[in-house]
């Protein structure tokens, strides 16, 4: 089993700034790709962000330039720095990880979400 926590949501006035953290725990040999994404109220999940475990980084068109998604592949962490922040950007914010398991089953974990607010 694989847990993942997100934490650094919270309210911030538009063209702030905030940073997201995610937490991968449990029965874990390596984490493939990590992925942001965001729920709004009455929308579709959408994805926002994602990284390979090499690196290579993936953007939603919204958030390009202001977005940046990183990951320390020894903490098992992904992380998102979100800058110039718009009241468009509010929403519940899920972490997701597609994890080998120690016996080499490949599986995908979602965080619980962490909410993220952008007052006009």
């Amino acid at each position: 089993q694989v847990h993942l926590v997100e934490s650094g949501g919270g309210l911030v006035q538009a063209g702030g700034s905030l940073g997201l953290s995610c937490a991968a725990s449990g029965s874990i040999l390596s984490i493939n790709d990590m992925v942001w994404y965001r729920q709004a109220p009455g929308k579709q999940r959408e994805l926002v962000a994602s990284i390979t475990r090499r690196g290579i980084t993936n953007y939603a068109d919204s958030v390009k330039g202001r977005f940046t998604i990183s990951r320390d592949n020894a903490r098992n962490m992904i992380y998102l720095q979100m800058n110039t922040l718009k009241p468009e950007d509010t929403a519940v914010y899920y972490c997701t990880a597609d994890v080998t398991e120690p016996n080499y089953r490949f599986q995908g974990y979602w965080g619980q979400g962490t909410q993220v607010t952008v007052s006009s």
